[in-house]
């Protein structure tokens, strides 16, 4: 296993790996990980990184686990498009699209997951529990079939049923908590100290940013080592945010890089906790959120000093966008890209549409978007902006007369 530490992000205090598993004991802040980057810097090569047949594990000299306990299913290693049609719509030379919709559950969570099961399988935890909207419960279920560990999962009752679907055909144990995120989060906390739960919660476990981070180092690796100039994500607890961040910061501790790209978050206009509280330069202050996009559908983000530090180190900034501007992002992008994508990843595309139509991100800049799930997802969301499809009886006769009438392209 690879040397490093943790450091609390509020009080600094640090600890030896094994010694702490989630927050600060002396004030329950948020633990950072870092490496033994000289040493690593020595043995690895950025020469000999290739993006041939690449994943998760090609980082693994940068991850707090042992390799042999990762789940067996490929994660990462997902397609960096370079969509041409959706360039020229938006006049944007230099435009690229992470999918990480193709993970093997459809969702970057998978990402997170992974270590968390690499994680539990080290401290011969053999439950993991965790709170959701949708994608984190499915990603850890299934990757943790993979891997003959239980998994428990705390989801809010407007969760999609596609996602519920996916948790519980993995033989997950499902809890659909009658309130939001934020109250299925506590309670998971809760039950995970009581029982003794391995807990995988999004801001309280140090270790997930760091499988989240390898998207960043992913994009370097399939730009050849080219930093872009911006990155936009789509923004609930603040955790990709800041693992994206902290992607690109461990590559500059390594000298593959000397900068670090702007990250801008986009938030949905029903649950921007975290653009309210970076536009005021003030703590965040939770909400009641309301929104189509519920994988970001977030009123107390738990990783938001996490998220700020980046915003603030990256200078970056955050951007809200309403639902309708979610659900046409979402069609635009499928419609010039083909990528397929849920609400919550298509508010990152409808934070690009705003900067293209503000003159905010300039034609030859190179930006990144990261999409973070898949469209089959959600598909009643999707359904509310898209025409019908047209009824016909099984003859030509009847084809014409719609054709004739109202078809084109």
């Amino acid at each position: 296993m690879n040397d490093y530490y943790l450091k609390c992000l509020k009080c600094h205090k640090k600890y030896i790996k094994d010694q702490i598993l989630y927050t600060c004991f002396k004030c329950g802040g948020l633990l950072d990980v870092y490496y033994n980057y000289e040493k690593i810097s020595k043995e690895i090569k950025i020469k000999k990184l290739t993006d041939k047949d690449f994943d998760l594990k090609t980082f693994s000299f940068l991850l707090p686990i042992k390799e042999e306990l990762l789940p067996p299913l490929k994660v990462g290693g997902t397609p960096l498009y370079e969509v041409i049609y959706l360039r020229e719509l938006l006049g944007l030379k230099n435009l690229y699209i992470k999918d990480d919709g193709l993970n093997p559950t459809a969702s970057f969570k998978d990402r997170a997951s992974a270590i968390a099961i690499a994680k539990a399988r080290e401290l011969k935890q053999n439950i993991i529990a965790c709170a959701s909207t949708g994608n984190a419960a499915s990603s850890l279920a299934g990757l943790s079939a993979s891997s003959k560990i239980s998994s428990i999962i705390f989801v809010p009752q407007n969760a999609p049923p596609a996602k519920l679907t996916q948790s519980l055909i993995y033989g997950a144990k499902v809890f659909n908590v009658k309130g939001n995120y934020d109250q299925a989060y506590d309670i998971c906390l809760e039950a995970s100290k009581k029982y003794g739960w391995y807990n995988r919660n999004t801001g309280f476990n140090p270790y997930l940013l760091e499988g989240k981070k390898t998207a960043g180092l992913e994009i370097l690796l399939q730009l050849k080592f080219n930093v872009p100039d911006k990155i936009i994500v789509s923004v609930g607890d603040g955790c990709i945010l800041a693992s994206i961040y902290k992607g690109f910061l461990d590559a500059k501790y390594l000298n593959w890089i000397s900068q670090i790209p702007q990250i801008i978050g986009v938030q949905a206009k029903g649950a921007d906790p975290l653009k309210r509280a970076f536009d005021r330069k003030t703590e965040v202050r939770p909400i009641i959120p309301n929104t189509v996009a519920d994988s970001i559908s977030v009123g107390h983000p738990r990783a938001a000093a996490q998220a700020l530090r980046a915003l603030i180190k990256s200078k970056g900034f955050m951007l809200n966008v309403s639902d309708q501007e979610i659900l046409k992002a979402q069609k635009i992008l499928a419609a010039f890209s083909g990528i397929f994508a849920e609400p919550a990843a298509s508010a990152a595309a409808a934070g690009l549409i705003k900067l293209a139509k503000n003159k905010q991100i300039t034609s030859e800049e190179k930006i990144v978007v990261l999409i973070t799930g898949s469209g089959l997802k959600d598909l009643n969301s999707a359904q509310k902006l898209l025409p019908k499809a047209y009824y016909i009886k099984p003859n030509l006769k009847d084809l014409s007369k719609i054709i004739e009438k109202d078809f084109y392209f």
